[in-house]
């Protein structure tokens, strides 16, 4: 990768989200023909596949990396000052979040029509590059997967009292939560939220580190997305002492988000956007999804590769990625809560 952009958190804004923008400065210069991404997804997931792109076009990428949330208020702030051509989001949520600003110009229809109808905007203005499945990983010496719960619901009994973990301020973790409030409601998600936080689970920053928790026996379970599992497969091999569950049930629970991306509005290297979104797409960018980040596969039929569960068992809820959106609502209802600071 020929450049990349760091991150500088200069203030809080009140949702919790970094704003960059008055750091970052603006505009700026740019090289000829620079595409610039602003990604929500890590380096270590996307970098390889960013460097798959420039060998294939030649176009320079210069890369902002932060969270989805990050990226996401930088852009509303920057504003039609922003250098980003791209949008690269973990979470539907923060794509939903940029469009809802107008931030996002519309794809075209061959890029549009290469993914399912669920998997993109209604209004054409983001579309998933691949797709991450809820689950429960669970600890497999003191858990028996035959009695884990079928929903989420099951673990609201005080009998998982100190043996769950989650990342109450993860991305994930909080679309899941913006999943409940639209499927559920608003009731029957706080009351969910409470009884979870009153079995006095354990908090971690993000996936990785609950997937290693009930690895090592600190938890029995933990709310995750299904691929951290399969990384640490990948690493450590079939003894690893973990594996994920997928609800039976259905519900939030089992839902599919997408990773995706979207073309900045006023970019100024449309042309090279709309390549970078197409190039996500191709054959060789979701083989990659596949088998390197061991996500699901969106586009050419492909499907997700080793031990991850096909998207076909799973008891998938039908949820619109894009009302996931409001992402700031659910943030209120986890402080409302005192889940979150």
């Amino acid at each position: 990768m020929r450049a990349r952009l760091g991150i500088v958190s200069c203030a809080a804004l009140a949702a919790g989200l970094v704003l960059a923008a008055s750091c970052s400065g603006g505009g700026g210069q740019r090289g000829a023909g620079e595409l610039v991404v602003y990604s929500g997804r890590s380096e270590t997931l996307v970098g390889p596949v960013v460097e798959m792109f420039e060998d294939a076009t030649g176009i320079d990428v210069s890369v902002k990396y932060g969270s989805t949330s990050e990226i996401a208020a930088t852009l509303i702030e920057e504003g039609d000052n922003t250098p980003a051509d791209v949008f690269f989001a973990q979470d539907p949520a923060g794509l939903g979040a940029v469009a809802a600003e107008g931030t996002l110009a519309p794809l075209s229809e061959d890029i549009l029509g290469k993914v399912p109808t669920w998997a993109r905007s209604d209004e054409g203005l983001w579309i998933g590059i691949s797709g991450r499945a809820r689950a429960v990983v669970y600890n497999t010496e003191t858990v028996d997967p035959s009695r884990l719960p079928a929903t989420l619901e099951g673990f609201a009994d005080p009998a998982w009292r100190g043996r769950i973990g989650w990342a109450p301020t993860n991305g994930s973790f909080q679309a899941m939560v913006t999943a409940m409030r639209v499927v559920w409601g608003e009731d029957r998600t706080r009351r969910w939220l409470a009884s979870i936080h009153a079995n006095d689970p354990r908090i971690y920053p993000g996936n990785t580190p609950i997937v290693a928790a009930a690895a090592a026996g600190e938890i029995d379970v933990g709310f995750v997305n299904h691929y951290y599992l399969h990384r640490f497969l990948a690493e450590e091999g079939e003894g690893f002492t973990a594996r994920n569950h997928h609800l039976p049930g259905g519900g939030p629970g089992s839902m599919v988000m997408v990773a995706g991306a979207g073309l900045v509005a006023g970019a100024g290297n449309p042309e090279g956007a709309a390549a970078f979104i197409d190039f996500m797409l191709s054959e060789a960018a979701q083989r990659y999804f596949a088998g390197e980040t061991h996500e699901y596969p969106l586009a050419g039929g492909l499907t997700a590769g080793g031990l991850v569960t096909p998207l076909a068992d799973l008891n998938i809820p039908e949820i619109d990625m894009a009302d996931l959106s409001d992402l700031a609502g659910t943030q209120g209802v986890l402080r409302e809560l005192g889940i979150i600071p």
